[in-house]
């Protein structure tokens, strides 16, 4: 019986009647059939079916990998039919499984578990670490504030010259001072602001500020005030000034800051802690950082000297305005009433400037702080934090217990060898001298 396909002959030739055919007699066929050896295999070797092993690390079809067999499951079944030779999950086109997971954090790699859900923001840490990042923005910008504002502040005045000083007492003692000061100013602006050209600088306001527990008190001196003025060596030339009665604005114009206070100190027995002046052209700069200031104006003003011109009622007043304003002397009919409408502006200015819409307002608040440092010159010892505590009971000094008042007089027209003057009344002084020693409450009338 022969083993060879249908129409095949032994030696390779197909065809009818032994290889006769197309291409017979054309020499003899290729060899195209060559016998192949016979393998037989172990039948221990085969699979359950009878199927030949798979290699080394390949599962029969339908096979479950151990990793993800259910529970109970015994693989009897498993590599039933016929192996396509594709892999298990190898599966191309449409209906693809799930793709290997990206490194970024997309889907996890073929064949391996699903990895464990995102985790949830963490919000708690996230405000901390904002509020934390504010905190330390402000801290740099108030550190920042401190060392810019500290550097412009002018500590000129030596009060440790001052001599033969009294003894302290409770709270503290501020002298505010507003000089005619035309330093810095230009010539159209002295025109502006009704200032003249005058050389040098005399005091155009003088005020006591005392800060205690028992409320504030604003004591303004007139600046005719007839007082003693103390024998004083002088700090620049040395020689020995001797003593005279004169008004108290010559003092300062005599020798400045240091005999100024050290007059105020002779005739009163109060001591002065700290000392803080400020100029013309530095005040009306204020006043317009801060977007004026609105007044409530008594009665119609106009006062061709000082620039006066205003209707009765409120109004915002500009640096101009307010300059004006506080200097009127002669409309306001005597130095005591001036000295009143200064207390009253001071502190307005003061409770203006302190409102959230300058201090939270950095494009106000910046100007409004370097005009005042600009123009304004303290004693050595002055800080910031004293200069700050000045500030604010100003802006308190009409509310609560604060009171404003003037030096007690008993004439306000007495007559000198240097003019009118204003002549103190000495025992109602004496009182008010020692309540705001004490730091008790004031009693002692404003009238």
């Amino acid at each position: 019986m022969s083993n060879w396909p249908e129409g095949w002959n032994g030696d390779g030739d197909r065809g009818r009647g032994g290889g006769a055919g197309r291409g017979a007699g054309r020499g003899p066929a290729p060899d195209i059939a060559r016998s192949m050896p016979h393998v037989r295999r172990d039948p221990a070797s085969r699979g359950p079916h009878g199927e030949p092993p798979l290699p080394p690390g390949m599962s029969p079809r339908g096979a479950v990998p151990p990793q993800q067999q259910p529970p109970g499951y015994d693989g009897a079944h498993a590599g039933d039919g016929y192996d396509d030779g594709y892999n298990t999950g190898q599966v191309y086109g449409a209906g693809r499984g799930p793709l290997p997971r990206d490194p970024g954090g997309g889907q996890p790699p073929h064949g391996a578990p699903p990895g464990p859900p995102p985790a949830r923001p963490n919000w708690r840490k996230r405000i901390t670490i904002g509020l934390v990042s504010v905190f330390a923005f402000l801290l740099v910008v108030s550190v920042g504030t401190y060392f810019w504002a500290d550097s412009k502040l002018k500590r000129e005045v030596d009060l440790g010259a001052v001599e033969d000083r009294p003894s302290g007492g409770s709270g503290t003692n501020y002298l505010i001072v507003g000089s005619d000061s035309r330093e810095g100013m230009s010539d159209e602006e002295k025109k502006d602001l009704h200032t003249g050209s005058a050389d040098g600088k005399r005091t155009d306001s003088m005020m006591i500020l005392h800060v205690g527990d028992n409320g504030n008190t604003m004591v303004s001196l007139p600046r005719d005030s007839w007082v003693t003025i103390p024998a004083f060596t002088g700090s620049e030339s040395g020689k020995r000034i001797p003593q005279q009665q004169q008004k108290l604005n010559a003092a300062f114009s005599i020798q400045g800051p240091e005999l100024l206070v050290r007059t105020i100190e002779y005739n009163t027995g109060l001591k002065i802690d700290h000392y803080a002046e400020i100029g013309f052209g530095g005040f009306a700069k204020i006043v317009d950082a801060v977007g004026g200031v609105e007044m409530d104006i008594p009665r119609d003003i106009k006062d061709k000297k000082s620039g006066a011109d205003f209707k009765k009622g409120k109004q915002t007043l500009d640096g101009k305005d307010a300059l004006a304003f506080v200097r009127n002397r002669y409309e306001a009919g005597s130095d005591l009433e001036r000295t009143k409408n200064q207390q009253k502006f001071l502190s307005t200015l003061a409770s203006q400037a302190a409102t959230p819409g300058t201090i939270m307002n950095p494009f106000r608040l910046y100007p409004t702080m370097s005009a005042g440092l600009d123009s304004l010159i303290v004693d050595k010892d002055m800080s910031l934090w004293k200069l700050r505590s000045m500030f604010w009971a100003m802006k308190g000094v009409t509310g609560g217990d604060g009171k404003q008042m003037n030096m007690p007089v008993a004439n306000p027209g007495y007559s000198t060898p240097k003019g009118s003057a204003v002549l103190w009344d000495m025992p109602q002084v004496k009182k008010l001298v020692e309540q705001l020693k004490n730091d008790e409450k004031v009693t002692v009338s404003a009238k």
